[in-house]
């Protein structure tokens, strides 16, 4: 567990790690806490840092610890000592869009473009036992159905066989505009390509509820 302090200066991001665990899990002793409290870690502000190395200690050497890691997988506290605005700098780590989702100008251009053709492709699964994770989205946006979400379509991915069932032939052909998602874009991008795999000429990667700005678009369509 580490929990960071970010001191702004004009030239350098100075961390302060004031928590840390020994990468066998055990905390560390008071004194060596101490001593990595009071060490900072320099970076330079003008490069958003991607590592960051614990100073020596005695019990263990010194390692090398991904920004990226510690920011999506532990506790990351930030406090800044000057008004910069790089809150939001910090923040946006957690914020990044999946790959493959399309920008909010992509978005707008080709549902515009689509009209009254497009066909919006949810491939989440309510079953909680396979995908937990949909629970989430799910409760901020529900299955498609013919009153809330006409122009939607529930195909569910399957990780397991990495398919799809494919839009009903009778309905829509190989040029419709197709956006897919799920709940923020990660099998959306796996349902985009599969298509493209099948025929479909025209698909996007929506994301999903979870990007607000990109949900507003096609969300209730």
């Amino acid at each position: 567990f580490v929990s960071i302090s970010n001191n702004h200066s004009s030239n350098n991001r100075r961390f302060f790690v004031s928590s840390f665990s020994a990468p066998s899990g055990r905390l560390l002793p008071r004194s060596q806490r101490l001593r990595l409290s009071t060490t900072p870690i320099n970076c330079p502000t003008t490069t958003n840092p991607t590592s960051f190395t614990v100073p020596p200690l005695s019990s263990f050497h010194s390692q090398s610890y991904s920004y990226s890691r510690i920011v999506s997988k532990m506790s990351l506290s930030t406090t800044s000592s000057s008004n910069t605005g790089d809150d939001n700098n910090n923040n946006s780590n957690n914020d990044k869009k999946k790959p493959g989702v399309a920008t909010l100008e992509e978005l707008t251009s080709f549902v515009e473009a689509a009209g009254d053709k497009l066909l919006v492709v949810d491939v989440r699964n309510p079953d909680a036992s396979v995908e937990p994770g949909d629970q989430k989205s799910l409760a901020v946006a529900g299955l498609p159905s013919s009153e809330d979400r006409p122009r939607a379509v529930h195909l569910i991915w399957d990780r397991t066989s990495n398919t799809m069932p494919l839009p009903s032939s009778t309905m829509y052909d190989y040029d419709t505009p197709i956006v897919t998602h799920c709940g923020g874009g990660g099998r959306g991008q796996k349902a985009k390509e599969f298509l493209e795999k099948a025929g479909y000429k025209n698909v996007i990667n929506g994301g999903g509820p979870k990007e607000k700005e990109l949900w507003a678009v096609y969300g209730d369509k």
